[in-house]
């Protein structure tokens, strides 16, 4: 059932929503433009740098929830602005593996540099699910890109879920999976960065289980669970039985039709929820440049 603030029937079919003027220089008028059929959304006639009303502030999460990732231009923020506007949206957290930025510890840089040649995070995936509580969702701001390539996808798994059969949504629902952070899809993709950048401290590996199929705490709505990077198996099964069954959600989950993609200009902003979205930088830019500063946000544990 969908929490209260989702009954707007209007919320994921609006094309352009307004927030009142007012005299305040902080209040603005906001503009929405999906990206796409099953999720996307770029909010226009912001300026984040002046920071946010609590009304405002209300309005860009809104659209978050409605549209699961947002894509805010033309934001050329200074750590202590980007840090302000994440804390209101949620609240900050470090992360695991990486060490944040000089008085910034909740900020990291996700770079990759001339002469390497795997990206961070190249891969699909939700953020860091081998934690107890996942994070509720995260953002990029970016700092410097490539003359071309380096877009990211991203992914519905509402959309994904739905798309199941019933009989595939009842085998699903009741069942765990496991989550690592050793497994080797994606720790490669850190390599360059824990060299760099890594945390002394931090355990070489990660280990949660999750409900394959959880459900949004703010919306109500299903979504797969599951992710190529950190899912390693599911509980009560041997490797040979959750393997097929894997291999099959793990393709399914990012069909063409499930995903919008984002071209990054210098100063974009796209924040995701990571409850119900995953998401894949493209690593199409070997011998260039491309540094983020990314905030991840706490979340909860999934039901």
């Amino acid at each position: 059932m969908h929490a209260p603030a989702f009954r707007m029937s209007n919320v994921r079919a609006t094309v352009a929503a307004r927030v009142p003027t007012h005299t305040n220089p902080r209040e603005t008028t906001m503009q929405i433009k999906r990206t796409a059929g099953a999720l996307g959304a770029e909010l226009q006639g912001l300026n984040l740098a002046t920071g946010l009303t609590p009304a405002v502030a209300a309005e860009i999460r809104q659209a978050l929830l409605a549209h699961q990732v947002i894509f805010i231009k033309n934001q050329a923020l200074t750590p202590a602005q980007f840090l302000q506007f994440a804390q209101a949206m949620g609240e900050p957290v470090e992360y695991p593996f990486v060490k944040g930025l000089q008085g910034f510890p909740t900020i990291i840089e996700v770079k990759k540099l001339e002469h390497e040649k795997h990206n961070f995070g190249g891969v699909w995936h939700s953020d860091t699910t081998y934690l107890a509580e996942p994070p509720m969702g995260s953002m990029l701001l970016s700092r410097e890109v490539p003359p071309y390539g380096g877009d990211t996808l991203f992914a519905s798994q509402y959309a994904a879920y739905e798309a199941l059969s019933p009989t595939m949504q009842r085998l699903l629902e009741p069942l765990m999976g496991v989550s690592s952070s050793a497994k080797a899809d994606v720790s490669k993709t850190r390599e360059d960065r824990i060299k760099s950048d890594g945390k002394q401290e931090a355990p070489k590996d990660y280990r949660a289980e999750h409900p394959v199929v959880r459900t949004h705490p703010e919306t109500g709505r299903k979504a797969l669970f599951v992710n190529v990077a950190h899912t390693s198996g599911i509980v009560g099964m041997t490797e040979e039985e959750s393997a097929p069954l894997l291999r099959f959600l793990f393709e399914h989950q990012i069909r063409p039709e499930f995903t919008c993609r984002f071209q990054w200009e210098p100063h974009a902003i796209a924040f995701w929820d990571n409850r119900c979205v995953q998401h894949n930088p493209v690593n199409d830019y070997h011998g260039h440049r491309r540094v983020m500063h990314r905030i991840t946000l706490r979340g909860d544990k999934p039901v």
